[in-house]
């Protein structure tokens, strides 16, 4: 999955924004101010690899079996390690995969809100 389309995919979940709190190059996403993804060239910005990673909530099982699974998916890089992964876009993991966690992220952001809230993003998903 290219960065370009990453960015799309991840600006296309209901009222999600990006900045940059973190400095130039690191981008933050989050919905209604709570973050689910971080996407920055390396780790984390310091552009120390050709690759882009995406940090990305999970259920902390879920988190394991996918470290199991994948080798581009690792321990969340400057984040809590229980309940974040870093994903290396190397071209390794498929697409639909990519986007699962991503929407995996997503929900479980939205599930940790308000009810209000939550019931004003779902209605969108």
């Amino acid at each position: 999955m290219e960065n370009h389309e990453l960015k799309r995919y991840l600006l296309n979940k209901p009222f999600a924004s990006v900045g940059q709190p973190f400095g130039e190059g690191i981008d933050v996403y989050k919905v209604k101010d709570k973050m689910f993804a971080t996407l920055a060239l390396g780790k984390m910005g310091q552009e120390s690899s050709a690759h882009w990673w995406v940090n990305l909530k999970c259920d902390p099982d879920e988190a394991a079996i996918l470290r199991d699974i994948f080798e581009a998916v690792i321990p969340g890089y400057h984040m809590n390690k229980r309940h974040w992964n870093t994903v290396i876009l190397d071209g390794s993991i498929p697409q639909g995969e990519i986007e699962r966690m991503i929407d995996n992220s997503f929900l479980l952001v939205v599930s940790k809100m308000t009810k209000k809230d939550q019931t004003s993003i779902l209605v969108h998903v």
